[in-house]
């Protein structure tokens, strides 16, 4: 009768284990210190009607631009000043992770449910900065020439 329980305490600390190594894989960037959310479309503004290439945000050393290609986002770049381009991640969600009030930005988990847009889907854009934050821009999924290819779902962090 022992056996089988140390067996099954050891079957159950396995599985409990293989959940923690599995879940992770989830939550967006495990590396990142602190995710911070910027609304695109209202960085971008008026150039979305305007293809080329524009810049939207400087952060220090981070320049980050998009490329816009018969009104729609044909691409999201990072450059840093020294160490040239940096990679970028595409997420998506179907919540508003980041919206415009009065000049300033909150996060989604300040904003009302109600105020939420279940409907929409978002496709945000991130790099990891020197600090270790992550930054992600957030626009609309029928702003995006590419819609979703490439995109891993965003888990936000806890």
């Amino acid at each position: 009768m022992t056996m089988n329980r140390i067996q099954s305490f050891f079957t159950a600390m396995v599985v409990i284990v293989g959940l923690f190594v599995l879940g992770g894989d989830a939550v967006a960037s495990p590396s990142a210190k602190h995710h911070n959310h910027h609304d695109g479309k209202a960085l971008l503004g008026d150039n979305l009607k305007h293809d080329g290439h524009h810049d939207i945000d400087h952060k220090g050393k981070y320049t980050t631009s998009v490329e816009v290609k018969n009104g729609k986002i044909a691409a999201v770049h990072v450059k840093h000043t020294t160490k040239g381009d940096i990679s970028v991640k595409k997420y998506k969600t179907h919540k508003k992770m980041a919206q415009a009030v009065r000049g300033h930005l909150v996060y989604a988990s300040l904003v009302l449910a109600q105020m939420e847009d279940m409907g929409t889907v978002y496709i945000g854009y991130a790099y990891i900065d020197d600090d270790g934050n992550e930054e992600i821009y957030w626009f609309p999924y029928d702003e995006i020439l590419d819609g979703d290819t490439g995109a891993v779902e965003y888990v936000a962090e806890s």
